[in-house]
């Protein structure tokens, strides 16, 4: 096993998934558990918090036990415990944090609150043998799009980020538009994979020269106008055959894509950063992964991408960066609160 000293406990319950993790030295992977509650939340198109609180309840301590079970540790070679304490669903932050406080106080070990989005950019920061900073990072997600400029693992400048709707957010309320199952990402990917990404024109936000910032709510607008008409009256959707719906798929993922890349770019130009990271849910697509390499090699971009397991929520990246801020002394008492913002 790993140095005892070195090995994390990370805690991840922001929004559906019941995830923990333990991890050495913030780089080695000993073991990840993740529960998802994608079927229960199926049938209401998104998360309910309420039932997302009652299964983080119900699966937390099954979870930490397989996770310290597969990775061969017991309490006392833990170093720390690691938890994300924002943002998120506020009742599913409360018993991830709960459960990293009475894992502390019983095993006498130091408690690291973790933020969420950081956490997404140190998951792509772990795919890097070496670090060279400055980065430009961006996190997209169902809840979050945004670009920063990433100075060490701690320190994140905020450059730029959604004024409306997330990335991953317009592609699950896109699914339900389309009648595609959810989640919506997966679904607008799975459909789309062989549609004609140029049938539908969309246009792309880019909100000004300069701008850094994204918007998503008017394609999602136009995806509504473009089935059901001028302002959305008609009751049904004009796709008549299976073809329309996986090209309207494919197109619409295609223009959120490639805003997303226009957009890293465009900071890359700004800042004279030529290193990318990405990170977060929509980050496992694999529309954006070949447009984000393609874009790239003309300007000399560098893109790294999270491990496509550590894009979704989980706690490995929980525990990465719980090790890294347990180094710098940023640890929390057992009256640490959560925050939803």
């Amino acid at each position: 096993m790993a140095d005892s000293s070195r090995l994390v406990l990370g805690i991840e319950s922001s929004c559906d998934e019941t995830a923990v993790a333990v991890v050495a030295g913030g780089r080695e992977v000993l073991s990840s558990v993740v529960h998802s509650q994608a079927l229960q939340h199926a049938d209401w198109g998104g998360v309910v918090p309420e039932l997302a609180g009652r299964s983080h309840l119900r699966e937390i301590r099954p979870t930490i036990e397989r996770a310290l079970h597969d990775s061969g540790a017991t309490a006392g070679d833990l170093a720390a415990i690691a938890v994300t304490s924002r943002p998120g669903l506020l009742g599913s932050l409360l018993i991830g944090a709960t459960a990293a406080k009475a894992l502390a106080w019983a095993w006498e070990l130091p408690l690291v609150p973790v933020h969420h989005i950081e956490a997404h950019i140190y998951a792509a920061l772990m795919a890097l043998p070496e670090w060279h900073f400055p980065y430009l990072t961006l996190v997209v997600s169902g809840g979050h799009t945004a670009l920063y400029r990433t100075t060490s693992p701690l320190d994140h400048n905020l450059l730029g980020s959604t004024l409306d709707d997330a990335a991953g957010e317009a592609l699950d309320k896109a699914a339900m538009m389309l009648d595609l199952a959810y989640p919506g990402g997966p679904a607008i990917e799975a459909e789309g994979r062989d549609g004609d990404a140029q049938r539908y024109a969309f246009k792309r936000p880019m909100l000004g020269p300069d701008s850094l910032d994204f918007s998503f709510s008017g394609m999602k607008t136009a995806l509504l106008y473009k089935l059901k008409g001028p302002g959305g009256k008609r009751q049904d959707a004009t796709l008549e055959e299976a073809s329309d719906r996986t090209a309207m798929a494919a197109s619409f993922e295609q223009a959120v894509m490639d805003t997303l890349v226009r957009k890293c770019l465009r900071a890359s130009a700004v800042t004279g950063i030529p290193r990318l990271l990405i990170g977060g849910g929509v980050a496992r697509n694999r529309r954006l992964r070949l447009m984000m390499e393609r874009a790239c090699a003309r300007p000399g971009v560098v893109a790294t991408f999270a491990p496509p397991d550590f894009c979704t929520d989980n706690a490995v990246m929980v525990a990465g960066l719980g090790w890294a801020r347990l180094e710098a002394g940023e640890v929390a008492d057992l009256g640490m609160d959560v925050q939803a913002r």
